[in-house]
């Protein structure tokens, strides 16, 4: 299966950079390359990709903007993005996640990063660059003046197990290597564990795990 990709950012040398890198890969294919928000939100609702590659900064709306519009909380059948950005500004990171993101890269991280965070993003796994995850679970694990929010039913142990090498980021294959099942049960854990959350992905997850204590 060919992971059908767009690209938004304002710089040409940039969209151009990203295509080349992309459209060499066997697997993945660039179906649009566009230089502000507004362009990115029309042609991925017309084009469907498998996966949204959005900078922060750009006009008309920005990646953070585009990204609610996309793949934020109430949107009906959400896509799939990845934030590419000169800026590793914390309050981009968490706006980012928040907003429905799968994955924050920082442009000097390389090909090789920007390869598997498409691929990750297309398989429904998360990807941060190695640079900020440190920061982002050290704040999402500081203590909090109001507790996460209380699952609406409780979690079984081998659920929490999952969750737990979710937050330390794990992919769904290290996962099921890890506690000695299938990959198909590993899906099937988060889909239980999402909907008992009342989460949408695997990076609120490891948000609500480090919030509660699950993980520290």
């Amino acid at each position: 299966m060919t992971t059908r990709v767009l690209i938004a950012d304002d710089q040409a040398l940039v969209r151009t950079g990203f295509q080349m890198i992309l459209d060499a890969q066997p697997d993945l294919e660039v179906v649009a390359a566009v230089a502000d928000g507004a362009d990115a939100v029309e042609q991925a609702r017309r084009l469907r990709p498998d996966v949204c590659l959005l900078d922060i900064r750009m006009p008309r709306l920005d990646g953070l903007e585009v990204t609610r519009i996309l793949a934020g909380p109430g949107v009906d059948d959400p896509l799939r993005v990845v934030i590419v950005t000169t800026f590793d500004l914390d309050e981009y990171v968490y706006g980012a996640l928040r907003s429905g993101a799968c994955g924050f890269l920082l442009k000097d991280s390389g090909p090789t990063l920007l390869v598997e965070a498409i691929r990750a993003a297309a398989v429904g796994d998360a990807l941060v660059s190695p640079s900020i995850t440190v920061r982002l679970l050290e704040h999402l694990a500081r203590p909090r003046p109001t507790t996460a929010r209380a699952a609406r039913e409780p979690l079984t142990e081998r659920e929490l197990d999952v969750v737990r090498l979710v937050a330390r980021g794990r992919t769904n294959q290290e996962v099921a290597a890890e506690l000695f099942v299938s990959l198909s049960t590993v899906k099937t854990h988060l889909g239980s564990i999402q909907s008992k959350l009342g989460v949408r992905n695997r990076v609120e997850i490891a948000a609500w795990a480090w919030e509660s204590g699950v993980v520290g």
